[in-house]
């Protein structure tokens, strides 16, 4: 286990589901060893030991608790595919698994596994069977669709997931007792929702506080012309989720604590996936107060915590298109990457038509750019190195050898990165940061964060980081701030 136990008992203290698994702690007072993510009052940082497994626990005389149960949690070996495989399930249910079990027999084929052997992962992983995790996420959207728009009761169910309307009442009328219809009528706001023939809003809501302006000004500068752009206080962006095309708009609401998200009625099949994936790009989930709490320690951080609180994390809508921005990104400026990006997305990306000018292009697919030539790359002012990365890349992803997903294991998808031609550490930590979510990433080459640092080697990064965790994502954005100042 690391000596750096300060940064295991912050994320011990914030209950952080990403760390659960990777350390259990023993409470001296009591003798009972937990999960980070345990539901009981946080014990004192001097009654805390920590340990790698539960199996280091138990030999040193700590009991299981019963209320977290450590044996639920996911292990740190390759073999303990269990929580891994549970949680990719509800990130698959998010994405429209089938009503029919192919999604369940589709993931299980992918481990080796009987379907079987899923479900019962799942029930002690999660406490419910997959159907029943289903239906919990299908009655919540529901129900968030009938108090926040006007969506007409077929509309609702379908965008739920529903299979019919039928469906949707028997639920409603088995877990609540009263059907759509009247859960509608009682609920007292719901004349002023707003809806056009063309798109509906609905609410991402998140712990305050939010710095909307830093997030819209990252996003922007990053942003693949065509498929995503800026507007004033909005980002928007085209989508394509399987075989459904459309385009969103996101604007904040500070005084509803949410984001604001226009959605075309072409995307309500894909809805669940379509808000899972806003969630991770805003980085919605993060708990400010306690990351600025552990990281105002350093003084080298104080002036931007003060200045922007509520600093979030960028995240990405889609892992293989935040993967290829970054390697365009590789030792050249931001805005020259932007302008190459813009020639890639008109070159490879298919055209969509939306009423927003400069928002006509759908990303460019793992299986297209897999069948660009190098010379079709190149001739977008791409380096042939940076081109022989994309293509292997897309090669990889589009043959589901590698995954880019939030959820994803960092150890693991960090080494499969740098071993692609062109591909380094840095690019490799990058996408850990965005695409899988990984609040603990640092690229200790990044020219940027050493410059806010006084200028120290990528070593010195390296050691004067380990104050930061587990946040360093959050510290690397705060020195980003710092360098754009000076």
């Amino acid at each position: 286990m690391t000596s750096d136990t300060t940064a295991l008992y912050q994320a011990l203290a914030a209950h952080d589901p990403r760390f659960d698994g990777v350390f259990f702690v023993g409470v001296t007072s009591t003798g009972i060893y937990c999960r980070p993510v345990c539901t009981a009052r946080t014990p004192k940082a001097a009654n805390c030991r920590f340990f790698d497994s539960a199996e280091a626990a138990e030999k040193a005389n700590f009991r299981p608790c019963l209320r977290c149960r450590p044996e639920l949690a996911p292990g740190n070996a390759p073999v303990d595919d269990a929580h891994r495989i549970a949680s990719l399930i509800a990130h698959r249910i998010d994405e429209g698994m089938p009503n029919d079990g192919a999604g369940l027999e589709s993931i299980a084929k992918r481990f080796g596994w009987s379907s079987r052997q899923i479900r019962r992962m799942v029930q002690r992983e999660l406490g419910v069977s997959p159907m029943e995790l289903v239906l919990t996420r299908r009655l919540l959207l529901a129900k968030q669709l009938l108090t926040e728009t006007t969506l007409p009761i077929s509309e609702v169910a379908f965008a739920s997931g529903f299979a019919s309307v039928r469906r949707c009442n028997d639920a409603f009328n088995g877990r609540y007792g009263i059907p759509p219809t009247q859960f509608r009528k009682a609920t007292p706001d719901i004349r002023s929702a707003t809806t056009s023939s063309d798109t509906f809003r609905l609410q991402l809501v998140y712990r305050p506080p939010f710095d909307w302006s830093v997030l819209l000004a990252f996003l922007g500068a990053r942003a693949m012309r065509g498929v995503e752009c800026v507007d004033g206080d909005a980002y928007l962006r085209t989508v394509r989720l399987g075989t459904h095309t459309g385009w969103i708009r996101v604007v904040h609401a500070p005084a509803k604590r949410a984001l604001v998200v226009e959605v075309t009625h072409a995307l309500t099949p894909v809805l669940p996936a379509l808000l899972g994936r806003l969630r991770h790009l805003f980085d919605l989930s993060a708990r400010p107060d306690v990351i600025a709490a552990h990281l105002s320690r350093d003084p080298v951080l104080a002036d931007s915590l003060a200045g922007h609180p509520g600093l979030r994390v960028p995240g990405a809508f889609d892992g293989f298109e935040l993967a290829i921005r970054a390697i365009l990104g590789q030792q050249i400026t931001v805005k020259a990457a932007t302008t190459i990006a813009g020639r890639y997305v008109a070159a490879l990306g298919e055209p969509l038509e939306t009423p927003h000018a400069g928002l006509d292009r759908l990303a460019p697919t793992p299986d297209r750019v897999a069948r660009a030539r190098v010379e079709d790359l190149t001739a977008l002012g791409i380096v042939r190195a940076r081109a022989e990365s994309m293509r292997a890349l897309a090669r990889e992803m589009a043959a589901g050898r590698l995954s880019l997903e939030p959820g994803a294991r960092p150890d693991e998808v960090i080494p499969r990165l740098t071993a692609l031609p062109g591909v380094g550490p840095w690019t490799a930590q990058y996408i850990a940061m965005r695409a899988l979510r990984w609040p603990d990433a640092f690229p200790k080459e990044d020219i940027a964060a050493r410059k806010a640092l006084g200028g120290i080697s990528p070593g010195g990064a390296e050691a004067v980081s380990q104050a930061w965790r587990p946040w360093r994502s959050y510290a690397l954005l705060h020195l980003w701030q710092a360098a754009s100042r000076s």
